[in-house]
């Protein structure tokens, strides 16, 4: 059977994968009117509301047909996807983007910093990018900055620029509310350093170091209810969560796990800039 998300243009082998990325994971309410449709660890977030829906992150390209199974699993029609979003473009969250886009008619909105990568499939990469697409290009029809708001059926998500782990690296705060309470929700693009980063500049990313030291500086302060983060390793969705679990928003909680895996990230940084890479 051909793919109803096939794409026909050729795209080269991403350097690195894993297979947690493609494992398949239950879809599942997260907290208020956001849902959780990724794989065992790659992380997509469905945010839906009155007037359709918001898409965040889409894993690797054969990672679609596994969100459109997950959407119509939560009893929401895919078609009705209104806007997709990324934390950042590498191939692992943006690999089925072009596919998603094609099927539903979204409009896809990106930090500008990220744009040029998402248009080319990830050729002009700082560190993957120069022996052509990794990934299906897409080109943004909204270039997003800091602080800019997403606005659809009543919810709003604010995008905060996270650079480093891309130049366009961003995450995501929108307040959201179930029958209960309201919550404040940050989708975190946690910033760790690749290894290839070289921190002192790279010809292809010269404010590398700046960008990576304002991002460790502001994101220890921000404000939130619950996260989550580009990975679900990142932030202990299998700790914190088991298939067939009910709603239980608040286990996502966790200031202290926030706290500590950010102080973990900036001594990482810390550690790799002073010994000059």
């Amino acid at each position: 059977m051909i793919s109803v998300f096939a794409i026909a243009q050729k795209t080269i082998q991403p350097p690195f994968m894993q297979k947690e990325w493609s494992q398949d994971y239950e879809p599942f309410r997260l907290v208020g009117n956001v849902y959780y449709v990724g794989t065992y660890d790659l992380a997509s977030y469905f945010i839906t509301t009155p007037k359709g829906h918001i898409l965040i992150n889409t894993g690797l390209a054969e990672s679609a047909e596994m969100i459109r199974a997950h959407v119509e699993k939560l009893g929401f029609k895919f078609k009705d996807i209104k806007i997709l979003l990324a934390t950042h473009t590498h191939y692992d969250h943006v690999g089925a983007m072009a596919a998603i886009k094609k099927k539903t008619g979204a409009t896809m909105m990106v930090h500008e910093k990220d744009a040029s990568a998402l248009a080319d499939g990830g050729n002009s990469d700082f560190l993957f990018g120069g022996k052509g697409s990794t990934f299906q290009p897409v080109k943004a029809e909204r270039l997003l900055h800091d602080r800019d708001t997403v606005s659809l059926g009543g919810t709003s998500i604010v995008m905060l620029h996270h650079p480093g782990h891309t130049p366009g690296a961003s995450s995501f705060l929108l307040n959201t509310r179930d029958e209960k309470r309201s919550y404040r929700l940050l989708i975190a693009n946690m910033p760790s350093v690749l290894d290839e980063t070289n921190l002192a500049g790279m010809s292809t990313y010269p404010d590398v170091g700046k960008d990576y030291a304002y991002t460790m500086e502001v994101m220890p302060a921000l404000q939130f209810d619950v996260w989550v983060a580009s990975h679900a390793s990142q932030f202990g969705l299998h700790d914190k969560r088991k298939p067939g679990d009910g709603y239980r928003p608040e286990v996502f909680a966790d200031q202290k796990g926030y706290d500590e895996t950010m102080a973990r990230l900036k001594a990482n940084y810390l550690k790799r800039r002073d010994g000059g890479k």
